[in-house]
């Protein structure tokens, strides 16, 4: 048994609101709280209803690669683009778009974090404790598995 009980949350409009949190850079679980205190800089948990944001180490990695994939998905399409329109030589495409995928994901590092915590959100939802339940049994006497008095 999981202690404390949890209570998965459950609302219509979810997915709305996990969009809202993502775009407005705040807390998916509230929907109130900032994400960002500073320019690169993340609160551990939200300032209003406490939720950690960075649940284990390397939690943020797959936010890293959503990055690189929103930065692909515009540089390629991109240069395609201005090639068939403007016809612009090589050398000049080259120049926009190491400059792009080199000022693009530092411009979209916030909401690449904030869509990560949304989609993880959305597919593993906030646990939230169940009101009105005390604590858990005690567990005096017992011993834990790895401290038996063995010297």
């Amino acid at each position: 048994m999981v202690w404390p009980p949890v209570r998965v949350r459950k609302d219509k409009g979810r997915i709305r609101r996990l969009l809202r949190s993502w775009v407005l850079l705040k807390c998916p679980g509230c929907c109130e709280g900032t994400l960002f205190y500073g320019l690169f800089s993340m609160h551990q948990n939200c300032p209003l209803c406490s939720l950690k944001f960075e649940r284990e180490q390397g939690y943020f990695v797959g936010a890293i690669y959503l990055n690189y994939a929103a930065t692909v998905a515009v540089a390629v399409p991109g240069y395609f683009f201005l090639d068939y329109l403007l016809n612009i030589s090589l050398f000049a495409q080259l120049v926009i778009w190491i400059a792009f995928t080199l000022v693009f994901p530092l411009l979209f590092f916030r909401h690449s974090r904030s869509l990560w915590l949304a989609l993880d959100t959305l597919f593993n939802p906030v646990e939230t404790p169940v009101a009105g339940v005390g604590e858990p049994p005690s567990r005096a006497g017992k011993v834990p598995s790895g401290d038996r008095g063995q010297s």
